[in-house]
């Protein structure tokens, strides 16, 4: 008997193993993104990316597609070790502030970039190295471009006026912020001439402070009898209608001019008054002036208002 028990008992504990899903809880970084700003910023980052695509898609004369891959909330050290050593990082700076963007991509991409838009053809061969005076300038041209998208996509979070204010090539060696400085990291998936190359914005967490709910509780209170009003002003066909026969295939098909079809509605008895397939009353034909009209004899109550308990 002893021994059943501990065999059930080890055959439970297996069996919570392996359904149980455990999230391991960091008490050090308690900072995580809500779930209406993991929302928001995902939506907004959407938003940057087909804009970002757009306008790059121009710039070097290739066709671009751009995902969002994940957007959450790391720290800055955790966020520059899960980067490549060596890569391309163009810092810009917020106006009136110490803090630092990053837009993050490979070198080699880059590099790609800047000889697609010289009217150069790019080589499959990837090539990790400082670019150049007038490669900056280039790389610049394009990030300005997508910052104004971004701060756009992101609708006040981000002042305007940022800058880029350099560009970095290691990513261990780039002091931008503090090691266990806050920081948000939207990922990307880039596709250009069928290459898929990966890609990072990363914000300051301080961008939050502007976060505003757009719907309070009292509006989702209110919501609704919003939909109730805006429901009682949508305009409706009604349609008056005799009692349904059914038939068969090959009567309708064998139709033709000059025949008549019966149906089992006597000439006393009330129309049907519906909206769409929902009969809402019966009716009577009738005139008003020259026109056509009829007259509601009773009317119906929606089955599921009737049934609701009081």
């Amino acid at each position: 008997m002893v021994i059943q028990d501990s065999v059930r008992s080890e055959a439970r504990a297996a069996t919570a193993t392996k359904t149980a899903e455990v999230e391991v809880y960091d008490f050090g970084r308690s900072a995580t993104l809500s779930r209406e700003h993991t929302r928001t910023l995902e939506l907004a980052f959407e938003t940057f990316s087909r804009q970002w695509s757009t306008q790059l898609s121009a710039k070097i004369h290739v066709r671009a597609t751009i995902a969002v891959e994940h957007v959450g909330m790391l720290t800055y050290g955790e966020y520059a070790q899960s980067l490549p050593t060596t890569t391309t990082m163009i810092v810009c700076a917020l106006p009136d502030s110490d803090e630092r963007l990053i837009v993050q991509l490979p070198t080699s991409a880059a590099t790609t970039w800047i000889v697609q838009m010289v009217g150069g053809r790019s080589s499959s061969a990837s090539e990790d190295r400082t670019f150049t005076p007038i490669e900056q300038a280039l790389i610049r041209s394009l990030i300005v471009d997508a910052l104004d998208h971004l701060t756009g996509a992101l609708d006040g979070l981000l002042p305007a006026g940022i800058t880029v204010s350099g560009i970095q090539y290691s990513s261990q060696f780039a002091q931008v912020a503090a090691s266990g400085e806050p920081v948000i990291v939207a990922r990307f998936s880039m596709r250009l001439a069928g290459r898929a190359v990966p890609a990072s914005v990363m914000l300051p967490a301080s961008v939050l402070a502007g976060f505003t709910v757009r719907t309070s509780d009292a509006d989702r209170s209110a919501a609704p009898d919003l939909v109730r009003r805006q429901v009682e002003v949508s305009p409706v066909e009604v349609a008056l209608r005799l009692a349904p026969r059914a038939v068969l295939p090959r009567e309708v098909l064998d139709l033709a001019v000059g025949d008549i079809v019966s149906f089992p509605h006597s000439a006393d008895r009330p129309m049907i008054l519906a909206v769409g397939d929902q009969t809402v009353a019966t009716a009577a034909v009738g005139s008003a002036g020259a026109r056509l009209a009829c007259v509601v004899a009773t009317t119906i109550p929606d089955p599921a208002i009737a049934e609701e308990p009081a």
